[in-house]
């Protein structure tokens, strides 16, 4: 059965969010950014015999859940499509996208998430999941399910603070490419597998929101309600000592 939502496990959750986007709870990829970070996007950092160019970083705004470019099912990506928006490459998309999805502290995002129309999603980059592997994925299919499923409660970076109880099978075989343009047959269970499907109905128009009854979004929507009230007021009786 899914967690319930309690004071605890919310406030453990929001803390687990400001972990993330603060650093403290290190999103892996294999990259050392602990000096490069630290600089101003555009300025020289001066290693002692080296002096290396910080890229500055592409931000994208998450796009509202109403936008139809959220509520449409993506063409099959093309590489010829990526110089529309500026990229150079498939690696290039993929960092910006890494980029985006640390800056928001989630576990996936999907390109129509901030408004690019590629169907390609990433996903991972947690250290307590597959020890912070990183996908990159694009084009993606699923070509079987387990008849198992799971009861789990899930977030959505287009949904900040909702959070639905969905069921989904247990594992799933799916087949994609890669950001090296290579193709992937894999078989994902738990964690992974929930991320890859959640992530897949974004490529085809679908969020969340659409796998739940209404009345239990709107008890969602009343436990996100008193959540942020009560993050509100816990932030209220903070104090600062001098």
């Amino acid at each position: 059965m899914a967690n319930k939502l309690t004071t605890e496990n919310i406030e453990a959750a929001v803390q687990h969010l400001q972990n993330i986007q603060s650093g403290v709870t290190p999103i892996l990829d294999g990259v050392d950014r602990t000096v490069v970070e630290d600089a101003e996007a555009g300025e020289p950092l001066d290693l002692g015999n080296q002096v290396i160019e910080k890229k500055k970083k592409r931000v994208f705004p998450l796009i509202p859940p109403s936008d139809p470019r959220l509520l449409m099912q993506i063409a099959p990506f093309m590489d010829d499509t990526l110089e529309q928006f500026g990229f150079a490459s498939r690696k290039e998309l993929a960092e910006v996208m890494y980029d985006n999805m640390a800056k928001y502290g989630g576990l996936g995002l999907s390109a129509n998430q901030v408004g690019l129309p590629y169907r390609m999603f990433i996903m991972g980059g947690h250290p307590e999941i597959e020890d912070g592997k990183v996908r990159c994925v694009f084009n993606p299919l699923i070509n079987d399910v387990s008849q198992e499923s799971v009861l789990l409660k899930e977030g959505c970076l287009s949904f900040p603070f909702l959070f639905l109880g969905i069921k989904r099978p247990k594992w799933v075989s799916v087949r994609y490419t890669d950001e090296n343009g290579e193709e992937i047959e894999e078989t994902l269970h738990g964690m992974p597998a929930r991320m890859f499907q959640h992530e897949n109905e974004h490529m085809n128009g679908y969020v969340f929101t659409d796998l739940v009854s209404k009345l239990k979004l709107e008890r969602a929507e009343i436990s996100k309600k008193k959540m942020i009230k009560e993050i509100k007021k816990r932030q209220s009786g903070l104090q600062i000592i001098t």
